[in-house]
């Protein structure tokens, strides 16, 4: 019986070292996007903007984000509300919503920014309110709150121009 015991406890001690170990590389997942943006802004080395697998990319003051899939979410990102563009990264961003909003490659090939924040998006200067979506053309600047970045969008027509088969990219997720 005292072995028995002994084998729930050690059991249980197991399956918390699991849980904690599970979290923390969870943790150390969501954190290696930062880690790299730091490095890469240290050493001032940078993979290319354009790959194979990129879309779009979306340049700040700070940040490049690629756009690697043809649905990408904006906002501030939290420990319990994880997004594709962290625009926390970018500075401060207490007036930037958690999901501000939404970009999508639409199968024509044009890039639709969907705005689900409380406050507006600015895309070249003009508001796009909650609930309202703006088609983004290539060097589009776009603002949130007290955030500016420019986003440089490859329409379908420049991805084909390149050497891209659109059965190739359209459907990627």
């Amino acid at each position: 019986k005292l072995k028995d015991m002994r084998d729930e406890v050690l059991e249980h001690e197991l399956m918390v070292a699991d849980r904690r170990q599970k979290r923390e590389i969870r943790q150390l997942e969501q954190e290696l996007h930062k880690w790299q943006v730091l490095v890469d802004s240290i050493t001032g080395m940078s993979s290319p903007d354009f790959d194979n697998q990129t879309l779009a990319v979306l340049r700040g003051r700070m940040v490049r984000y690629l756009m690697r899939s043809r649905e990408i979410t904006l906002g501030r990102a939290t420990k319990d509300n994880q997004i594709d563009v962290d625009l926390s990264l970018e500075g401060p961003a207490w007036k930037i919503s958690r999901k501000q909003g939404v970009i999508k490659l639409k199968n024509n090939g044009d890039f639709f920014i969907a705005n689900e924040g409380r406050r507006p998006i600015y895309i070249d200067g003009r508001p796009v309110l909650c609930g309202s979506k703006w088609r983004l053309s290539n060097n589009s600047v776009v603002e949130t709150g007290s955030w500016g970045q420019r986003s440089q969008i490859h329409t379908a027509r420049k991805l084909t121009e390149q050497g891209y088969k659109p059965s190739s990219w359209l459907c990627r997720n």
